[in-house]
């Protein structure tokens, strides 16, 4: 079954309210190191992100009895929120003490937490700053490989790296969400693969008419609400 996320269903993601609304809102924090000497390439970044979200998803930690489970379940019975801070030198290093995971790309490194409520962020994560993630790609990424999972982005919309990764990251959530045990098992024993790239402009409007999980944004930051920003392409979706 795909999740289609529009106006007509109860989406996590949708901007009309609904009885998520009524729920406590957490949100997942996300940390991405930007050293200024040496920054992450932006499609790296993107990648980094939703493969960390996927590991935080899978992790024993996160399921069941585990130590994050009914943080984890409580952000995913409101909004799924997410957001992506910057940090460098010492305030990566305090990140990293913090309980989370870090996922490492080919340059860029994302340092994922459990999810906390919206106004009680941790204080060495609340201090660190959102604005500022703004990457380049040095080489233009290549083709992505149709074998692999692709989140396509929306090739019409300008989002700083940040608000990208988090789209990226929501992207991947609805993927994950719409898998079977098996091939969830299969993805996760794989390492995670897929890209993010954005999409040509003359296939967008096939790639949101295809049946494939489409993330609509709530509109908090940068973009319209119900904005369709990401289409999470998996093969085992198609």
């Amino acid at each position: 079954m795909s999740h289609d996320v529009t106006p007509s269903t109860d989406s996590p993601f949708r901007s009309e309210p609904t009885a998520r609304d009524q729920a406590p809102q957490f949100v997942l924090p996300l940390v991405v190191r930007i050293e200024k000497t040496a920054p992450p390439a932006r499609t790296d970044a993107l990648e980094t992100a939703a493969r960390a979200v996927l590991v935080m998803l899978s992790d024993e930690r996160s399921v069941d009895d585990g130590e994050w489970a009914e943080a984890v379940r409580d952000w995913q019975d409101a909004r799924i929120r997410k957001v992506v801070r910057r940090a460098r030198g010492a305030e990566w290093r305090r990140a990293e003490g913090l309980p989370g995971i870090t996922v490492t790309g080919k340059s860029a490194e994302v340092r994922v937490f459990p999810p906390v409520p919206l106004d009680g962020w941790p204080k060495d994560l609340a201090r660190l700053q959102v604005s500022g993630t703004d990457l380049d790609d040095p080489e233009p990424p290549v083709a992505a490989d149709g074998t692999a999972p692709v989140l396509w982005l929306n090739p019409d919309l300008d989002m700083s790296a940040g608000k990208a990764m988090a789209q990226a990251g929501h992207g991947a959530q609805l993927a994950w969400w719409e898998l079977s045990d098996e091939e969830r098992a299969v993805w996760r024993d794989a390492g995670f693969p897929l890209a993010v790239r954005a999409a040509d402009p003359a296939r967008w409007g096939e790639l949101t008419a295809g049946g494939l999980p489409l993330v609509r944004d709530a509109g908090f930051t940068e973009i319209a609400p119900g904005s369709c920003t990401v289409v999470a392409d998996h093969p085992a979706l198609r």
